[in-house]
């Protein structure tokens, strides 16, 4: 069995900016709001934080920021995915260096891969390092899905050591785990779906709706574990106009905006991300104000 980076509900986190690059102390709040309120990892430079439109130089400070910020509390996951095995190498290698925890790897975007393509970008990019690998499968942004038994193959990597599955596919989940067992740990990609996938065996999930309800969703996992399948389920429920509402425009639009009118200094998107459309805004101030998160 092989050891697991994080239990529990690990944060996507955005990434303030200012004019000029990262607001690092904003970075600093927020890494501190989560950790106070019970958040089990970190996750930097994910697609919630944007990580796409961050130069090298940018998206490797930011790592080195929240490594250091957090300073061991609770694991630290760098994003290093990129669709150019050697520019994956070259941030994962960073990573490491930084003193991350782990990593996260999404599939390859745009130009792909066949699953004999897939096995050999992440055994090469897990060959580069030594910490976890946490593979990433998002399907629906990156048009590339990891098979289960290209999972099992890839199990077989010492450092491979779990999957956040994005694809929405519970039959798909059920049969990772089938056919990984205890090779493979299995996050939830899909806020909506954390239950389904903890009742399959998930040790958790890498989450944007943890983004503004930070408790709530590290006590949904817990309680599920803990044998609090009701009260799990009640908070599962309970944020499900939440969830809708923080993916009615692409990920991390809305999050980002729901943050800023929480009252964080998020700074603007990024082109070729832009501020919500007036419906779905109204739709989002709706359903955080339904989840008591504004007045």
């Amino acid at each position: 069995m092989k050891k697991t980076v994080f239990t529990g509900s690990g944060v996507a986190i955005i990434t303030p900016f200012t004019e000029e690059g990262v607001n690092y102390n904003e970075l600093g709040r927020l890494i501190e709001y989560y950790i106070e309120n019970k958040t089990d990892a970190i996750i930097i430079c994910g697609t919630t934080g944007e990580a796409s439109t961050m130069p090298d130089e940018e998206h490797c400070a930011a790592i080195k920021y929240t490594v250091d910020k957090v300073a061991g509390r609770i694991p630290v996951i760098a994003g290093t995915g990129s669709n150019d095995t050697p520019h994956a190498i070259k941030l994962s290698k960073f990573a490491q260096s930084a003193g991350a925890d782990a990593i996260l790897s999404v599939t390859p975007y745009y130009n792909k891969a066949t699953q004999k393509g897939l096995i050999e970008h992440f055994t090469a990019i897990a060959n580069s390092i030594e910490i976890p690998v946490i593979l990433y499968n998002v399907p629906g942004r990156t048009g590339c899905n990891i098979k289960p038994e290209t999972l099992k193959e890839l199990a077989k990597i010492e450092n491979i050591v779990a999957v956040k599955e994005a694809s929405g596919d519970l039959s798909q989940v059920a049969k990772i785990a089938s056919i990984c067992g205890d090779e493979l740990d299995i996050y939830s990609g899909n806020d909506d779906q954390i239950l389904p996938v903890l009742s399959l065996g998930g040790k958790g999930v890498i989450s944007v709706v943890a983004g503004v309800a930070p408790v709530q969703t590290h006590d949904m996992v817990m309680k599920f574990l803990d044998g609090d399948v009701k009260g799990a389920t009640e908070l599962q429920l309970g944020m499900i106009e939440l969830c809708d509402a923080l993916f009615c425009e692409v990920n991390p639009i809305p999050v980002k905006t729901a943050l800023r009118l929480m009252g964080w200094n998020t700074g603007k998107l990024r082109l070729p991300l832009t501020e919500m459309e007036p419906a779905t805004l109204n739709q989002l101030k709706t359903a955080l104000t339904n989840y008591g998160l504004l007045k």
